[in-house]
């Protein structure tokens, strides 16, 4: 969440920031309450000296008279620190709910704009689109499962119900292979590799910018406990620092977890929702970066680049894009996109995101580091990156793999994890 002393400092920018982002946020009744606030904690200050030296002057009293009036003030006096205190509370409640709700500022050249159709295209991978011969149309994946006995929607759909899944043959193959070669590319790149809980505690889910209950939440939640299940290792990853201190010189951090991750997708349908593009449970690399705070925009650079590396070697086509303010989560200061090039649907679906969340979800964590030799402690920077969100990943593989002779190829950079090269149709 922001500071409050930078909303109290930049009111008309904090407003602007959420009108661009389509957030609804009474900014100026946060206002009002931050200075009531103030205010109250000022009063109750100043009672609590008062008291202080009616406490201490009550040994001082000479008569039994004396020292019961003195006594009778105390209480008087406390009673009114209760009472104020009480108010307190009811302002810091409704304080704090205005404050969670209110987005990361987002960065200057982040596209302004109502939704993803304002996000801004800026770059491509170095794989080309691919050109099909005259007269064949490349199937989907959800077509290409079937005829290669690879994916079994119905079954999933029986088991657990629409928007689950089991995965065969060699499509369990691919799913190792994509997690293992992601998990290796980024070892090499200095990330400490993490199998996280598949469930968090709900504080933890909110202060990373998950909702764990309520209309608007993604989140499966756990009846009559504190847990839910994660929708992505962003958050057990970011829960790693709550409430903690560590030294500057133990920063950067890199993380990378592997979990599974489940969502609701309420409200999800249509054509760019089928098969495994939007599902209630999938696995993840997940990359998680604590850092200083003057070095978060590289490395938010730098998972850019990794995840552009990871997509090159697949050797799948992609655009990367800049997202627009109207289409940022909340703890995000700034957000590219990977989208992959579907060529079952004839178009381009996200794959991968990153984010740069400044100290957004550090505060609500309170996620802290200390410089030695000074006093304080400051907030850290926080970076998410989806390496490989495998249902994805393997959509991409097989729809980009596939041969008019109905079978697919396997991208070069996965053989050294299976033992094929093409997958046949069966007999």
């Amino acid at each position: 969440m922001l500071d409050r002393k930078f909303i109290l400092e930049n009111v008309d920018a904090v407003k602007e920031n959420c009108k661009n982002r389509n957030v609804v946020a009474d900014v100026d009744r946060f206002v009002e309450l931050e200075t009531l606030r103030r205010e109250k904690q000022k009063e109750i200050e100043a009672l609590n000296q008062q008291s202080n030296a009616v406490s201490k002057s009550i040994g001082q009293c000479k008569t039994p008279e004396e020292r019961e009036q003195r006594k009778e003030e105390g209480r008087a006096l406390r009673e009114k620190i209760a009472d104020i205190q009480a108010a307190l509370n009811e302002i810091e409640t409704e304080l704090d709910k205005i404050q969670r709700g209110i987005p990361n500022m987002a960065h200057p050249d982040s596209p302004i704009g109502k939704d993803d159709t304002c996000n801004c295209v800026v770059g491509y991978g170095k794989t080309p689109v691919p050109i099909w011969s005259e007269g064949f149309k490349p199937l989907d994946h959800v077509e290409l499962g079937e005829k290669l006995d690879l994916i079994d929607f119905e079954g999933g759909a029986r088991v657990a119900g629409a928007g689950f899944y089991f995965l065969k043959n060699e499509a369990v193959l691919l799913e190792l292979a994509l997690e293992q070669f992601a998990i290796g590319k980024l070892i090499k790149a200095g990330f400490t590799p993490m199998l996280t809980p598949d469930l968090a505690k709900n504080d933890v889910l909110q202060c990373t910018g998950y909702i764990p209950r309520g209309n608007e939440s993604q989140i499966y939640s756990i009846e009559n406990s504190d847990l839910s299940l994660i929708a992505t290792a962003e958050i057990t990853l970011g829960g790693l620092l709550a409430n903690q201190t560590v030294d500057a010189e133990e920063l950067p951090m890199r993380l990378c977890g592997v979990s599974h991750c489940f969502r609701t997708e309420a409200g999800a349908a249509g054509r760019a929702s089928r098969g495994l593009y939007r599902v209630h449970q999938f696995s993840k690399v997940e990359m998680f970066i604590f850092c200083l705070p003057e070095q978060s925009d590289d490395f938010h650079q730098e998972l850019l680049a990794i995840e552009r590396d990871i997509f090159d070697t697949l050797e799948i086509p992609y655009r990367v894009v800049d997202t627009a303010t109207g289409d940022l989560g909340g703890p995000a200061y700034r957000k590219y996109d990977i989208e992959a090039w579907m060529p079952g649907r004839g178009e381009y679906g996200e794959v991968t995101s990153t984010s740069n969340c400044t100290d957004y979800q550090a505060r609500r964590l309170n996620a802290r580091y200390k410089v030695k030799g000074e006093k304080g402690t400051n907030f850290v920077h926080t970076l998410n990156g989806t390496a490989v969100a495998i249902s994805r990943a393997l959509l991409s593989v097989l729809e980009m793999g596939q041969q008019e002779d109905g079978t697919v190829v396997v991208p070069k950079a996965l053989r050294p994890y299976v033992d094929f090269e093409t997958i046949q149709p069966k007999k």
